[in-house]
C-alpha cells in the first residue's frame, strides 16, 4: 500500500471548491492570459498543452463521457439532456429573439440582441461536468451531450436566420456531437474501456480549464463595463433558474434539482461567437467588439457564480453530497477499492 503523504495537496484543494476542478485553473490561465501572453508562445509542447489544447482535451472528454452511457442508462441521460436544452437554450433564445422583434437589434440597455444571444444560449459543458462529477449521477454527467449541441454559434446563428442568416452549418452541430455517440457505442460493446476511461474527466478538466482561460484577456472583461458585469450576474440565476425548474417539474429530481444551476453558465467558447456571427451577416458587425466584451464577462462571473448558486441550493435541500454517495443511493456499480495516495 502507498503511504506517502501529499506535501501541499493541490487536488483537495481544487475539489473543496464548488467546480473547482474547472473554475481554479480557468482563473489562473486567465490571469496569466492578461498579463504574460507571450509566455506560453513559446512553442513546442509547452504551448500545444498549455495554450492550444482545449479543443482536442474537450473532445476526448466527450468521448470519454459516451463510454459511460449504457443501455440501462441511456434513456434518463437523454431525457435529461433534453431537458437541459430546452430550458438553457431554446426557452432564453426564443424569449431574447421575441425581445430583439420589438426593440430591433440595438437591444436594450446597451446590450445587443447579438451579445444576449451569444451570452444566454449556450453552456459551459466542462464546468458542468466537474460540479456533476462532485455532487451528480450518471443522468447529470451524461448529460454534457447538451452542452456539446449548444456549445458555439449555432443556436444563435439559428435565431438570428431572420435577419438574413440562412447558411446554418448543420454537419458543424453533427461533428459536435460524433465523439459522444463513438463514445457511446465503445462503451456499450467493451465495459473495459468504459472502466479504462471513468478517471478522464479529473485527468482532462484542469488542462483544458487552464487553455481556455488564457484565451480570456481579463481588460476585455473590465472593457465590458457596468453592461458585462450585470450581463454576467444575470446569466447564472435566470438560465439556472429555468433549468433548475426543468429538473424539479420535469424531471422531478426533487432535492437535486439545485444541480440545475449548475447549468447557468455562458461557455469559453461564446467569446468568438460575435464575431463568427458577424462573418455570416457583415450587418452585424457594429455589435462584435462590444458583444465580445461583454461575453467575456458573462464567461467569468457565470462560472464562479453558478455553482455557488447550485451549492447553495443543493445544501439548502440537504443534498449536497459527494458524487460516491450519490452513485451508492442510486445503485451504480462501484469500482474496486484502491488504496489512496
Amino acid at each position: 500500500m502507498n503511504t506517502e503523504v501529499s506535501r501541499f495537496p493541490m487536488f483537495s484543494a481544487m475539489m473543496k471548491v464548488p467546480g473547482g476542478l474547472m473554475l481554479l485553473p480557468l482563473i489562473l490561465g486567465s490571469i496569466i492570459g492578461t498579463f504574460a501572453p507571450d509566455a506560453l508562445a513559446i512553442g513546442g509542447f509547452t504551448t500545444a498543452l498549455f495554450k492550444n489544447s482545449a479543443l482536442p482535451l474537450i473532445a476526448l472528454l466527450i468521448f470519454a463521457t459516451g463510454t459511460q452511457v449504457n443501455m440501462r442508462t441511456g434513456g434518463p441521460i437523454l431525457a435529461t439532456a433534453g431537458t437541459i436544452l430546452l430550458m438553457k437554450t431554446l426557452v432564453p433564445a426564443t424569449l431574447i429573439v421575441l425581445l430583439g422583434s420589438y426593440v430591433g437589434l440595438d437591444g436594450i440597455l446597451g446590450v445587443s440582441i447579438l451579445a444576449l444571444l451569444a451570452a444566454f444560449d449556450n453552456s459551459n459543458g466542462g464546468l458542468w461536468l466537474a460540479y456533476t462529477g462532485q455532487y451528480g449521477d450518471s443522468r447529470d454527467r451524461g448529460a454534457y451531450v447538451a452542452s456539446a449541441v449548444n456549445d458555439g454559434p449555432f443556436f444563435s446563428l439559428l435565431f438570428l436566420g431572420a435577419s438574413g442568416l440562412a447558411d446554418i452549418p448543420v454537419t458543424a452541430l453533427v461533428a459536435a456531437l460524433v465523439p459522444f455517440l463513438l463514445g457511446v457505442v465503445v462503451g456499450n460493446l467493451d465495459v473495459q474501456w468504459r472502466n479504462v476511461l471513468k478517471p478522464v474527466p479529473n485527468i482532462v478538466i484542469p488542462f483544458f480549464a487552464f487553455a481556455l482561460g488564457t484565451g480570456i484577456n481579463l481588460s476585455a472583461v473590465v472593457s465590458g463595463g457596468m453592461t458585462g458585469l450585470v450581463l454576467g450576474l444575470l446569466i447564472s440565476p435566470i438560465t439556472g433558474f429555468l433549468v433548475y425548474l426543468g429538473y424539479r417539474y420535469i424531471l422531478r429530481r426533487g432535492g437535486k434539482s439545485g444541480i440545475g444551476f449548475a447549468a447557468g453558465t455562458t461557455a469559453g467558447n461564446a467569446i468568438a461567437t460575435p464575431a463568427v456571427v458577424a462573418a455570416a451577416d457583415p450587418s452585424l458587425q457594429q455589435y462584435v467588439s462590444t458583444a465580445t466584451a461583454q461575453v467575456a464577462a458573462c464567461v467569468l462571473i457565470s462560472s464562479i457564480l453558478a455553482p455557488l448558486l447550485a451549492s447553495y441550493f443543493l445544501k439548502r435541500a440537504g443534498e449536497l453530497k459527494p458524487a460516491e454517495d450519490v452513485a451508492i443511493a442510486m445503485g451504480e456499480p462501484q469500482p474496486a477499492t484502491e488504496a489512496r495516495v
